[in-house]
């Protein structure tokens, strides 16, 4: 419950940071999903994704399983005979916590010109129903869970974090980017008004991922938890290194955007096996997971995919290293192992992506999902909510 506690908190830096990271011209809108999104979260994890994401023992090795709409108390569900050391509701809310992130994620990538309306609707199905799907693959007993070799991912670098990257990936590419991000001479930034609020928000997703990867415990053994505390802080902090050094190289700049996204990367790079790492290997994991994001972040402009934020690269980059990382470093490395975990990054990919790309695409070409150029130009806090962020200030950008 603790843990839970953290967790929660994370919603709190994702809002800080995607709102610092974009322009003040549309804080009302983005501080608006990321209040909603943990709202829709808890509500359709407990009216449908829940059972959908643990249906029971019945449906082991499965690809979908349901035990029923609502929660319904088992027998037993405050004693060990439910679980030794949590009840059913922790054991539910702890997950629907995980639950509300796969959204948020997507929120990032698609933030400044997206329509609310289709993204709040979005957000119900890709919580309610594509990630307790994925999640029930390996952590309801499915599939995943069930090959020779079975797939590894301790606290959802794949199942939470790569479901959120590979909807947020599809979004981005069907909403374009946003106007004057790319122009016949080049690339042009797009720089977030309020850096400060970015790192307040990148501190406090690292401290809810002690709890996010100390929680995934599921118990209070001080041994493992302890150990998963310094496995996921000593992947944070080289990623910080690995995205500082190869965006100096690159850029020849100390650039604070790309060090607080390397922070994210080792923290996504290291939840697949933070139980199953020593210090040396969640050290190296976090450094390559770190310079990967810079890579990632140059690569998706130049395919012209706009990521305000950088969270396709932060998570869905990340996450796929994350999980193929299992495979070479720590307790489980194998080569069996490391196949097992390239098909549930496959698996998980081609699900979401379709999942996504179905939805975007029937609402692009329904309802729309793009605000108009002008609504885009003024910005959305003033045409989506009639209010702005600063009211006492003007707003050139």
């Amino acid at each position: 419950m603790i843990a839970t506690s953290m967790v929660f908190l994370m919603h709190l830096g994702f809002a800080s940071l995607e709102a610092g990271l974009t322009r003040s011209k549309n804080t009302v809108n983005i501080l608006f999903k990321n209040t909603i999104i943990p709202a829709i979260g808890l509500l359709t994890y407990a009216f449908v994704g829940f059972n959908l994401m643990y249906p029971g023992g019945e449906y082991a090795g499965s690809i979908f399983g349901f035990a029923g709409f609502g929660l319904t108390l088992p027998e037993g569900w405050d004693t060990s005979n439910y679980n030794e050391g949590y009840t059913f509701f922790t054991d539910f809310i702890f997950q629907a916590m995980f639950a509300a992130t796969a959204a948020t994620i997507v929120s990032g990538a698609v933030a400044e010109r997206v329509k609310l309306g289709p993204f709040i609707f979005f957000s119900i199905l890709y919580v309610g129903i594509c990630y307790p799907i994925v999640g029930m693959w390996k952590w309801g007993g499915g599939f995943l869970n069930t090959l020779e070799t079975p797939f590894y991912d301790f606290a959802g670098s794949t199942i939470v974090h790569s479901v959120g990257g590979w909807g947020a990936l599809i979004g981005a590419a069907l909403l374009g980017p946003r106007i004057g991000k790319y122009t016949a001479r080049g690339m042009s930034a797009i720089p977030g008004h309020n850096i400060p609020l970015a790192t307040f928000g990148v501190f406090l997703l690292w401290f809810g991922w002690f709890g996010f990867n100390g929680g995934s415990v599921l118990s209070a053994d001080p041994g493992l938890v302890s150990k998963v505390f310094v496995t996921t802080s000593m992947a944070a902090a080289a990623g910080a290194f690995g995205a500082l050094i190869v965006s100096y190289l690159m850029f020849k700049t100390y650039d604070i955007t790309m060090v607080l996204n390397g922070i994210l990367a080792g923290l996504v790079g290291i939840t697949a096996g933070a139980d199953q790492m020593g210090v040396t290997s969640s050290i190296i994991i976090g450094l390559i997971g770190g310079a990967l994001i810079v890579f990632a972040v140059v690569f998706f402009d130049k395919i012209k995919v706009d990521d305000p934020v950088g969270a396709i690269s932060v998570h869905l980059v990340g996450g796929i290293w994350g999980t193929l990382a299992v495979g070479i470093f720590g307790d489980l490395a194998s080569l069996s192992q490391f196949f097992s975990q390239l098909i549930g990054v496959a698996a998980v990919g081609v699900f979401c992506v379709v999942f996504a790309g179905l939805l975007f695409f029937v609402m692009k070409k329904t309802v729309g999902i793009r605000v108009d150029e002008a609504e885009e130009t003024e910005g959305l806090d003033i045409n989506e909510h009639r209010m702005r962020a600063y009211p006492d200030f003007a707003t050139k950008d």
